[in-house]
């Protein structure tokens, strides 16, 4: 695969501006697992045919490792909207570098996508991709993949409304009862509830048909993934080959 062909699956903008980064000699490569190839050598040449796999690029002296697919986890802050363009508060696609927003796609769309959505006011772990079949089995109810949320109360919570959240509540657009997965009580205020699919404002509209309120939510953990503490709001990272294992093993 010639080396401007790879930054431009990249995200790097398009084949000229790949090529013209490579010929005024701001990118290297290196193959970290070949110790005859580990340290980084600048290339000038945007032809060059170079194996993506295990490839270590450094743009502009930005370290960037080659992913066919991105899969990466962001730790949403509070005040931030899951669309490319929202109405009041910053899109949480800001918070990511440009090429995962510019990485090219079949679809109409480029970049990677949120998978599902929360709230503007929800913080906590989400999804994002530029594979679809991942994003669907991802979010999609039928693939029964479990997600849990911390919820505070505004009023404490007691065991009716644990049990009700458990056997069933019936939303005001849905004549089929919805139901946690699992609610845990934590403290006088505090669930951990369990759902596996993804309604509009969920949560919210649960608690309060159990006579409660929600007055902050958490999204925790997605299948077997947990979003790691040392992960700050507003910062990402990659998805590992475990991670990924995690998710798998929960659709």
């Amino acid at each position: 695969m010639q080396l401007q062909d790879i930054l431009y699956s990249q995200g790097f903008g398009t084949r000229r501006v790949c090529a013209g980064l490579v010929q005024q000699g701001w990118v290297s490569v290196r193959y970290p697992l070949l110790s005859s190839l580990k340290d980084y050598t600048t290339c000038v040449d945007a032809t060059a045919e170079l194996e993506p796999e295990g490839l270590e690029l450094r743009i502009q002296g930005v370290d960037w490792p080659y992913h066919a697919k991105a899969y990466v986890l962001l730790n949403k802050p509070a005040g931030t909207e899951c669309s490319q363009k929202p109405s009041t508060y910053p899109s949480v696609y800001t918070l990511l570098p440009a090429p995962l927003r510019q990485r090219p796609t079949k679809s109409a769309v480029q970049g990677v996508q949120a998978v599902g959505r929360l709230d503007q006011d929800t913080t906590g772990l989400l999804l994002l991709s530029d594979d679809g079949h991942f994003i669907h089995r991802m979010s999609s109810p039928k693939k029964h993949v479990p997600k849990v949320y911390q919820v505070t109360t505004k009023h404490p919570v007691d065991s009716e409304q644990v049990s009700r959240l458990m056997k069933g509540v019936v939303l005001d657009d849905d004549p089929k009862p919805v139901r946690a997965a699992a609610c845990d009580q934590i403290g006088d205020h505090r669930l951990d509830l369990t759902l596996m699919e993804g309604k509009y404002h969920q949560v919210k509209r649960m608690l309060a048909a159990v006579g409660n309120r929600v007055e902050a939510l958490h999204r925790s953990r997605i299948g077997g993934l947990t979003l790691p503490p040392e992960l700050q709001p507003g910062e990402w990272m990659w998805l590992s080959a475990g991670d990924l294992e995690l998710l798998a093993h929960s659709s």
